[in-house]
């Protein structure tokens, strides 16, 4: 991480009224990185995405999700632990998250082994 900070990571429980919590600190996370107003609120809409696809995926389990920062970008990965992202996709889960997330995002990725969900947004100043 080049900010000097240590590691940033969230461990919470996939449960939907806890949505704002990820949204205010992936915005928060943001603000470490030299992006725009409008670049900060596109995390937080990633970041609220990515969890409610999570929440759906494997509903009231335990979610990590991991922050990686610098100047020019800000990475979030959100594991999915005992769940496979091939499964979730097959049951419906995924379509509306791969939409928003394929827009928003630079980089959207879903990893199966671990099952993760990978986004990047690079800095737009």
């Amino acid at each position: 991480m080049s900010t000097g900070a240590a590691p940033i990571s969230l461990s919470i429980t996939a449960d939907p009224r806890l949505a704002r919590l990820v949204r205010m600190t992936a915005a928060n996370v943001a603000t470490l990185s030299s992006m725009s107003v409008d670049r900060v609120e596109d995390i937080r809409m990633a970041a609220e995405e990515a969890f409610i696809y999570a929440c759906s995926v494997q509903p009231h389990e335990s979610l990590s999700v991991t922050f990686d920062v610098d100047e020019a970008h800000v990475s979030m990965t959100f594991g999915l632990a005992g769940t496979s992202v091939q499964d979730a996709e097959a049951a419906g889960e995924a379509a509306y998250a791969d939409l928003i997330l394929g827009t928003v995002c630079d980089t959207y990725e879903k990893i199966d082994d671990p099952a993760s969900l990978v986004l990047t947004l690079k800095a737009d100043v």
